[in-house]
């Protein structure tokens, strides 16, 4: 049974009232979203705004359900503060990546809780690396640890290769967020799972090699 903090329940409920807000009145949703030329003129407000509001119910209802299941695992070692403190880290370096990916692109747009929530995954993934997760179509469990990698991995290919309507950069930014945020959090974790860091770390090395080679786009 999972167990729903309050912090949980107060971010659930900012981002489906925000996100319903922004389905309604489409200046708001346009006021408030990423937007490359409107950060770079000074609105850095759209840095956190825009991890509140999403694309359709399908979109919120996504991401508030990764929110709900892995929240607790984060929760539970680390305390309430710092899960908030994952949550918004995560949020705002999904943005700082895809803004810095994205600089020259004024046109760029992009919304959702994605890279906050996908920090939150790569959190609780760092704390309890042996967790099973199931996807779809896929019978068997797989190790957090593994899933977390794969999906690293499918975020840079999807960067390079620009796969989809959706901020694959975003995703890796937020999960490097929670990444480095949980170990400085909890640095015990050098001592007790280096392994798992280390392997965890591989993608990180992976996307920097491709960018600094240039071979990332």
């Amino acid at each position: 049974m999972y167990k729903l903090d309050p912090v949980t329940i107060a971010i659930i409920a900012a981002n489906v009232i925000m996100s319903l807000k922004g389905f309604d009145d489409r200046l708001f949703f346009e006021k408030y979203k990423f937007n490359v030329g409107s950060i770079r003129r000074g609105e850095q407000i759209r840095m956190l705004s825009s991890g509140f509001l999403h694309v359709d119910t399908t979109h919120l209802l996504f991401n508030m359900l990764t929110l709900y299941f892995f929240a607790s695992y984060v929760i539970g070692p680390l305390g309430t503060l710092n899960f908030v403190i994952i949550y918004f880290a995560s949020l705002i370096f999904g943005n700082l990546l895809s803004l810095y990916f994205h600089k020259e692109e004024y046109w760029y747009s992009a919304v959702g809780a994605s890279g906050a929530v996908t920090g939150v995954l790569y959190a609780a993934i760092l704390l309890d690396p042996g967790m099973s997760l199931y996807m779809f179509f896929v019978p068997i469990p797989i190790p957090g640890y593994v899933f977390g990698i794969g999906y690293l991995l499918y975020s840079i290919y999807g960067m390079k290769n620009r796969i989809g309507n959706i901020g694959h950069d975003a995703h890796f930014g937020g999960a490097v967020g929670g990444y480095a945020v949980t170990l400085i959090l909890m640095p015990s974790l050098f001592e007790t799972d280096l392994g798992h860091i280390g392997l965890l770390a591989i993608p990180i090395i992976i996307l920097y090699i491709l960018y600094k080679t240039g071979r990332l786009h």
